[in-house]
C-alpha cells in the first residue's frame, strides 16, 4: 500500500515537473506551437505532453493561438504574474527606480537578473531622448556578453563560475573566444569597484552601465542598468554612475544589505 502511494506521488511529481518544463519552453520559444512539436523539442513522450497540454488548457495556463492546434501561454498566467508583482517589493521598488533613472538621465534604464544560466532583462523603462535604445524583456543572453553578468556571478568562486557558464557562451557576438580567466578577472574587479561599464558586446554603438542590488547576505540578486549611445555614455559616465549607485543602494538597504557585510564575505573567499 505504502509503495503504491509512493509511486503515485512520484508520478505526480514527474508530471508537475514536465508541466513546468512545457510552460518554460514556450516562454523561451516565444511562439505558439503544436503539442507534437513541443514533445519533439523537449524530448518527451507525445502522449504525456498531449495529456499535460490538455490539463494546462483546462486550467487556463495555456490557450489555443494561431490555429492548427497550436498553444501558447494562457491568460491566467498574466493574473498570476500581476499578483506576484503586487506582493514582491523588489519588483515594485525597481520599477520606481527605473522611472526615476530614465527621467534623470534620459537614457534607457533596465533591471536585470539571472534566469537559469543566462542573463535576462526583467524590467525596462525607455528614456525620453529622441534616439531610443531598447532590448527584449525576457530574452535570454549569454552572461559574458553583458555588463550585468560580471556582477550577477560575483558571489561564486572562480571554479563555480567556470562550471556555471556554458563553455560556448564565452564566444562573443563578434566571434572572439573570451578566456574564462579574463572574464573572472573582470568579475573580481567589478566586485571591488561596485559597478561595471563597457561598450556593448550585443548592440553596436552603445555603452552599458550596471550596478548591483544586494540582498542581506551580500549576494547580488539583480542589477540596475543604463544602456546609452556610446559617446553620450562616455561623456556622462560619472553622472550616470552616481544616479545608478544611489538607486541601487536605496533598494539594497531595504533588502537588509549593509556594506560591511559584503566586506566580510569578500575577505572569507
Amino acid at each position: 500500500m505504502a509503495e503504491a502511494a509512493g509511486d503515485m506521488v512520484s508520478r505526480r511529481t514527474r508530471g508537475l515537473d514536465r508541466a513546468f518544463e512545457i510552460l518554460e519552453f514556450l516562454r523561451v520559444k516565444r511562439q505558439p506551437m503544436r503539442p507534437n512539436e513541443i514533445a519533439s523539442e523537449i524530448g518527451a513522450p507525445r502522449s504525456s505532453v498531449y495529456e499535460l497540454v490538455n490539463l494546462l488548457l483546462s486550467h487556463g495556463m495555456l490557450d489555443y493561438q494561431g490555429g492548427d492546434g497550436r498553444v501558447y501561454l494562457g491568460r491566467r498566467l498574466y493574473f498570476l504574474g500581476t499578483a506576484y508583482a503586487e506582493q514582491f517589493d523588489l519588483m515594485r521598488e525597481c520599477d520606481r527606480m527605473l522611472v526615476r533613472l530614465a527621467e534623470e538621465t534620459r537614457e534607457t534604464a533596465q533591471m536585470c537578473l539571472l534566469e537559469g544560466r543566462k542573463y535576462t532583462v526583467a524590467m525596462m523603462r525607455e528614456g525620453i531622448r529622441p534616439f531610443r535604445i531598447s532590448s527584449s524583456v525576457g530574452e535570454l543572453v549569454s552572461i559574458p556578453w553583458t555588463a550585468s553578468g560580471r556582477l550577477l556571478v560575483s558571489h561564486l568562486s572562480d571554479q563555480e563560475i567556470v562550471d556555471f557558464i556554458p563553455p560556448e557562451d564565452f564566444v562573443l557576438p563578434n566571434g572572439r573566444q573570451m578566456q574564462p580567466s579574463e572574464f573572472i578577472a573582470q568579475v573580481r574587479q567589478a566586485s571591488r569597484d561596485g559597478y561595471f561599464t563597457f561598450n556593448s558586446e550585443v548592440e553596436n554603438f552603445t555603452h552599458c552601465f550596471a550596478v548591483p542590488i544586494y540582498q542581506a547576505d551580500s549576494t547580488c540578486i539583480a542589477t540596475l542598468c543604463l544602456v546609452t549611445p556610446r559617446e553620450d555614455g562616455l561623456r556622462n559616465r560619472e553622472a550616470y554612475l552616481a544616479s545608478l549607485l544611489k538607486a541601487a543602494e536605496e533598494i539594497s538597504e531595504k533588502l537588509g544589505f549593509h556594506p560591511e557585510t559584503k566586506a566580510i564575505a569578500a575577505s572569507s573567499r
